[in-house]
């Protein structure tokens, strides 16, 4: 999913966990889940944060040459206004966006 598509909300909002949790029917689960996915995000954003900053990088190493480049300083903003990577796993997963397996209890149900 594209982060910068989400209609995840730039703010904390209060869920109610057991709507939550009704999928796994464990909330400790439903969040190990939403932080893996979260991990994942974070790891994507930073890398094309990285990439698009790169594009600006000036190599000298003269301390006198500090200038202020506009459109770092945008694409940093535009970043930096995105949801948290929390908010956009958690409307991920709320929409069933996410995929996610327990081999421990696929285990177990073929064993049963």
């Amino acid at each position: 999913m594209d982060y910068r598509k989400t209609n995840a909300p730039t703010t904390t909002v209060t869920r109610d966990l057991m709507e939550l949790c009704e999928d796994t029917g464990n909330i400790y689960e439903t969040v190990a889940i939403i932080g893996k996915r979260a991990n994942q995000i974070s790891v994507e954003i930073k890398n094309d944060l990285s990439k698009k900053l790169q594009e600006f990088a000036s190599y000298n190493d003269s301390m006198d040459e500090v200038s202020e480049n506009r459109e770092q300083i945008e694409i940093s903003r535009y970043y930096e206004k995105l949801p948290k990577p929390t908010l956009i796993a958690t409307q991920e997963y709320i929409e069933g966006k996410i995929y996610y397996r327990n081999p421990a209890k696929e285990k177990d149900k073929l064993q049963g």
